[in-house]
């Protein structure tokens, strides 16, 4: 069975988000959490899919161009990361999304579908986010591993990573490490 391991960035106070959708707190968007060698496919909301296939794509149409959600030129990382991103499958949850233009990408109405995903052959599940989708398959036990990669700022508000999450979920450390920019991963497993 393939795990679905949720990877976020945040901030120190458990933000994803500044107060208005801001984003600029983070420095750069190909981090890849140690993931892309154990994944074939992506997860993601409808909140946040629109703006992470218009990011992703912009950057393959031209990688020299500044971008607008950030108001820099993509790094390599984050070149390597969209050419990754347009080759691999992705699902994104949603009742009300009706169209995507990403041609790896398809739309699923019900959880059970990636229920079933689970039990597929392959390798694991990159669960991307955003903070409603995770807390929502945190609710129903879908996510095996979260893996943070938390930023260095406190933000002081904004929107919570774990702001829909319903009861306590028990996690059982695996590894910490620290980046050179000063971001702390930590990565967890999920245990009911």
């Amino acid at each position: 069975m393939k795990k679905m391991i949720a990877a976020i960035q945040t901030s120190v106070d458990a933000f994803i988000e500044g107060p208005n959708g801001e984003l600029d707190w983070v420095e750069d968007w190909s981090e890849d959490f140690d993931i892309l060698d154990q994944i074939d496919t992506c997860v993601l909301g409808a909140g946040m899919y629109p703006d992470y296939e218009k990011y992703w794509m912009s950057i393959l149409a031209n990688p020299e161009a500044v971008l607008d959600l950030t108001g820099k030129k993509p790094t390599e990382g984050e070149i390597a990361y969209a050419r990754f991103a347009n080759k691999t499958p992705h699902y994104v949850l949603s009742t009300k999304l009706e169209k995507v233009a990403w041609n790896t990408t398809k739309i699923i109405k019900d959880i059970n579908e990636l229920k079933n995903l689970k039990q597929q052959s392959g390798k694991n599940i990159h669960v991307v986010g955003g903070a409603t989708l995770i807390s929502n398959l945190m609710n129903y036990g879908l996510i095996d591993e979260l893996r943070l990669v938390i930023n260095p700022i406190v933000i002081g508000g904004g929107k919570a990573l774990f702001k829909d999450v319903m009861g306590r979920h028990k996690m059982k450390l695996v590894e910490t490490k620290t980046s050179k920019s000063g971001q702390v991963i930590i990565i967890y497993t999920l245990s009911e």
